[in-house]
């Protein structure tokens, strides 16, 4: 039974111990203990949450761990204490694996855990940590990135998406799978996976136009005129185009371009697709113009970023 030790302080986002639900059920599902998780502080005791919640831990001690991880907060909080330093820089010494959930990843920065590694964490705090770690390559735009033995998530959420990965990583893809199942999540979300959303940037005011976009999602693959999209939305062309720019502040030609680079993109990741069924699937008919929209986009290509996504994957 691999034990893990996930790291408190005062303050900290309690969503964060979805952590250990993700690890409880990976034994549920393997059907025998796969993991111990221990909750640990500096001190012990109880540790209140950024919402109050108090939670009993255990002191750090000199008790050995599979994986240590330390959780986030808020507010990326000032430099976290010598203690805690120490103890970081001690378990990655002797731990398999060590990382960070969102802001956690301070905490390995200011550890020196970091130095020489690429890392996420909450787009929000990202430039930063990379103005206060110049040493670190950050990577916002990202879920999880495992460097070595060190893993690290973006916010919130991501936490899940990080766990699960552990959980592949540990006892396999199939209970993985039943774990995500059970919590009723996506099947974890590919660590290059951007933290972003098309659907979310664009932010509709209205039904009509939000049914426009939910119709454009799901014919990604057919031709996607002004008019096909403002039947959907019951309007007219001319009445479509000119309520769509005023709530999504860009045309729909644009946004529908949007949602094919994301679909694209998580099909690059999951790497079982080549780039020619990709670019038919999401409509762009062809890779050249597939390519020109990456370009656009990102200022890579398709195949830079399957690259690139697969050098944020699990490593043997």
């Amino acid at each position: 039974m691999l034990r893990i030790g996930m790291v408190l302080y005062p303050g900290f986002q309690v969503i964060n111990l979805a952590v250990s639900t993700v690890l409880e059920f990976a034994s549920l599902a393997s059907g025998e203990p796969r993991y111990e998780v221990i909750l640990l502080s500096e001190h012990g005791g109880l540790v209140h949450s950024s919402t109050g919640i108090p939670v009993g831990t255990e002191p750090f001690g000199d008790s050995r761990f599979d994986t240590v991880l330390v959780v986030g907060d808020n507010d990326a909080l000032p430099a976290p204490t010598p203690g805690l330093v120490a103890f970081l820089q001690r378990s990655a010494g002797i731990c398999r694996r060590i990382g960070a959930t969102c802001t956690g990843a301070f905490n390995l920065a200011a550890a020196g855990l970091l130095d020489g590694r690429r890392a996420t964490t909450h787009w929000y705090f990202a430039p930063r940590l990379r103005r206060e770690f110049p040493n670190v390559t950050v990577e916002e735009d990202r879920i999880f990135i495992v460097d070595g033995p060190v893993w690290t998530s973006a916010g919130m959420t991501a936490c899940i998406d990080l766990a699960l990965a552990l959980v592949e990583k540990d006892a396999g893809a199939e209970v993985a799978r039943q774990v995500a199942r059970k919590l009723v999540v996506y099947h974890r979300r590919a660590g290059g996976q951007s933290q972003f959303s098309a659907l979310l940037d664009l932010e509709p005011r209205s039904d009509r136009i939000q049914r426009a976009l939910d119709y454009a999602k799901q014919n990604l693959h057919d031709e996607l005129p002004v008019e096909r999209l403002a039947e959907a939305a019951s309007l007219s062309p001319r009445q479509f185009s000119r309520a769509f720019r005023e709530e999504t502040g860009q045309s729909p030609a644009r946004a529908v371009e949007h949602l094919r680079i994301e679909a694209a993109r998580l099909m690059l990741e999951s790497g079982r697709h080549p780039i020619d069924v990709i670019a038919r699937d999401t409509g762009f008919g062809d890779r050249e113009r597939m390519r020109r929209a990456f370009l656009r986009a990102f200022g890579q290509p398709p195949q830079a970023i399957r690259r690139t996504t697969r050098g944020s994957e699990l490593v043997s």
